[in-house]
């Protein structure tokens, strides 16, 4: 049995790096003002946003003035402060990242994705009798390839901060499968990994006895003294050794290096939207094949619909067939460690979670307030529900609340 670790924002958040979508624009509105304070012309223009000065001065000029009468305002602060001045100046903002500027901390990566997904639609299936002098969506797709730019900046200085790895994080990852995690419809394939292992050669189990780094001797008598007597000589869960999984696999959605602190000899990292280190590599879009809308989308004779749709630009790699060729392999535990489970990736889940070998999907959670002993999991279990077609069979596969635990305790 093996064991498939999803990895997304939240992983990176849990290491200290400001990754976060608001993190992000945060950073976009002061880099856009940098812009705007090298602007020797009256007029600034990117895919985003278009600020003009209709006096011929340099806009340049114009924020060192800003920020020569208000020593305390932040480039954060002169951005909003900019756009909301149409008396002074003419502002063009496209609706993308019009969008995308509502509600920006509660938001999540998801949240940028469905943004351009609904715009995407809306202008696919418009009245084209109205289409004279509208947004097209080769202007949208501009606009997210503009924002991907600035995001792969962004994210290469993020990569540059040191951090450390987390033990408690690299133990739940390699940690043993626990019975009580098994859905009922996988207990079949769990006891017969079990009988593998039980009869496994002498030399394997001490090998993999040092893969997981278990150093205690106590552990292979464990598994000895089961094997003599399996109905009453161990009490509670089957001996550690034996519930070891097979193998396992970073699935990571992240651009970053985080995982990197957690890969060892038997580790198989994937990361299915690109890395930071190749921007070419980087897949940043849309994927839900599952929306009622998706098969008209894909049935219009405009191929630009489909240019950031994930499952497309998954075959430029060979990273989805290494995942599939997991998954179908054996029988695998699904661990959840900081990725929201939206819509944007419900093409790629609903493949993993409703798999034949899918046993068990155990999510870890985050602390929204201690003080209150509030957490996410009913959302994220929420999330997790829209990836099935067969709600019987989530209500079987993802562990209850009682057995699992945040990824990280603050």
């Amino acid at each position: 049995m093996n064991r498939l670790v999803l990895i997304g924002n939240g992983f990176d958040l849990a290491h200290g790096l400001k990754t976060s979508y608001a993190d992000f624009i945060h950073w976009y509105k002061a880099h856009r003002v940098e812009m705007l304070g090298e602007e020797h012309s009256n007029i600034s223009k990117e895919p985003l946003c278009t600020i003009e000065l209709p006096k011929q001065q340099a806009l340049s000029t114009y924020v060192s003035n800003i920020f020569w009468a208000n020593h305390d305002l932040t480039h954060e602060d002169l951005f909003d402060y900019i756009v909301q001045n149409t008396t002074e100046l003419n502002i063009s903002i496209s609706p993308l990242f019009e969008r995308i500027l509502i509600g920006v901390d509660s938001k999540t990566w998801g949240g940028i994705e469905q943004d351009y997904y609904d715009l995407l639609k809306e202008y696919a299936f418009r009245d084209p009798n109205v289409n004279q002098g509208q947004p097209s969506i080769k202007a949208l797709n501009q606009q997210l390839r503009y924002l991907q730019e600035k995001l792969v900046e962004y994210l290469q200085e993020v990569n540059k901060q040191e951090i450390t790895k987390n033990t408690n994080i690299w133990s739940e990852i390699y940690a043993p499968i626990k019975t009580e995690d098994i859905a009922v419809s996988g207990k079949k394939q769990w006891i017969e990994h079990i009988d593998y292992w039980l009869n496994a050669g002498r030399k394997d189990l001490p090998l993999r006895k040092e893969q997981f780094g278990i150093i205690p001797d106590g552990y292979l008598d464990d598994v000895n003294s089961y094997k003599e007597n399996p109905t009453s000589s161990f009490i509670g869960d089957y001996p550690l050794l034996l519930r070891l999984p097979h193998r396992v696999m970073l699935l990571d959605f992240n651009y970053t290096n985080t995982c990197n602190l957690y890969n060892n000899h038997i580790t198989e990292h994937v990361q299915i939207h690109g890395n930071i280190d190749d921007p070419q590599s980087i897949i940043f879009g849309y994927g839900d094949e599952l929306d009622d809308k998706f098969k008209e989308l894909k049935a219009h004779k405009n191929n630009a619909c489909l240019s950031h749709v994930k499952s497309i630009r998954y075959l430029e790699a060979s990273n989805y067939r290494q995942m599939l060729s997991f998954i179908e392999s054996e029988p695998f535990q699904v661990l959840i460690m900081g990725h929201s489970c939206g819509n944007s990736d419900r093409t790629l889940l609903n493949t993993i979670f409703e798999h034949p070998n899918c046993v068990s999907i155990k999510p870890y959670y985050y602390i929204t307030d201690k003080k209150k002993n509030t957490d996410n999991y009913i959302e994220l279990v929420q999330h997790i529900s829209r990836n099935f077609n067969d709600m019987k069979l989530m209500r079987d596969r993802v562990v209850n609340k009682t057995q699992c635990e945040p990824l990280v305790e603050d």
